[in-house]
């Protein structure tokens, strides 16, 4: 359960966040830092604070215990937010945090097999309790399946030839580690390019955990659960959350009418959100240089409508 983790974007999560005392929801506690920089900073706040990754939880109760009965720590997948949020008598939330994507414990742990830096098992599950092991689930895949997951979620090139090869080695047996996996990756052009092992691993990675299934329940999920007025602040390290993010938040966009250029259609009036951020922020040069997992984050804030 090593490794550092600095809590990305931190000052900018913050400002848009915080609204006054109440009940905050982190769904995504990791190591704890960003719950303890608003506790910190909100004297009124409590957490709720949410993880899959039973490590996560141990790690951030004892880094949370100052706070006492301020906070409440709880495992939970995102479709099971509903549940726990009303086992605690479901009050309205002031604001909640979404840091998508794999910490970097997760990463530097080689028994969760997250990383091609570090050889272990072939894993790759948030909850390593719960879920089907990547390696066994590409054993029983058809390759079609594995390359759609291979082009969705990681933007991979030669997919399909890619995929033929992954499923081959997993159903001979020979895909069982990260290591194996990179073989498979290079083929017989050596040891292939950082960023196309990283496109491999992060559509696997998505797709044992189903991230998106799980963002879309939370998303379907929160309207209901902020008060009015209350913050939703949403970190995202891939396009398709981010895609996910935005469409969800902005609502759906009116019908085309004839004669309006593509791009200044209207937006239908049903969305409870309004949007904080309008443009997306990213870190700066020197947090990036500081915190490479801070590299492609992408953060965008809402505030849920009186009316």
């Amino acid at each position: 359960m090593s490794g550092h983790h600095e809590p990305v974007l931190l000052a900018e999560t913050l400002r848009f966040l915080l609204a006054g005392p109440g009940l905050y929801l982190d769904a995504t506690l990791g190591n704890g830092g960003h719950a303890e920089a608003l506790l910190d900073a909100e004297p009124g706040a409590r957490l709720l604070g949410c993880d899959r990754d039973p490590d996560a939880v141990v790690r951030s109760t004892l880094r949370l215990a100052r706070f006492g009965d301020r906070v409440i720590i709880a495992p939970a997948a995102f479709h099971e937010l509903p549940r726990v949020h009303a086992e605690m008598g479901a009050e309205p939330l002031t604001g909640a945090l979404f840091d998508l994507g794999v910490s970097s414990p997760q990463l530097d742990d080689p028994a969760r097999g997250m990383s091609f830096r570090a050889d272990g098992p072939l894993d790759l599950r948030m909850d390593p309790s719960r879920g089907t092991r990547a390696a066994e689930w590409l054993a029983a895949a058809e390759p079609r399946d594995v390359a759609a997951v291979l082009r969705e979620y990681g933007d991979v090139r030669d997919a399909g030839r890619l995929a033929q090869a992954i499923v081959a080695a997993a159903r001979a047996g020979a895909l069982e580690t990260t290591a194996d996996l990179v073989r498979v990756i290079a083929g017989r052009g050596g040891r292939p390019h950082p960023r196309r092992l990283a496109q491999v691993f992060q559509a696997l990675r998505i797709r044992v955990n189903d991230e998106m299934g799980e963002l879309d329940s939370a998303l379907e999920w929160l309207p209901g659960a902020l008060k009015p007025g209350g913050t939703v602040v949403t970190l995202a390290y891939h396009s398709g959350e981010d895609r996910r993010i935005k469409r969800t938040f902005r609502g759906p966009v009116a019908p085309v009418r004839s004669g309006v250029p593509r791009g200044l259609e209207s937006r239908a009036p049903e969305s409870p959100w309004h949007e904080l951020t309008r443009k997306v922020i990213t870190p700066s040069p020197a947090e990036e240089a500081r915190n490479p997992r801070a590299r492609s984050a992408r953060l965008r804030a809402f505030r849920r409508k009186s009316s």
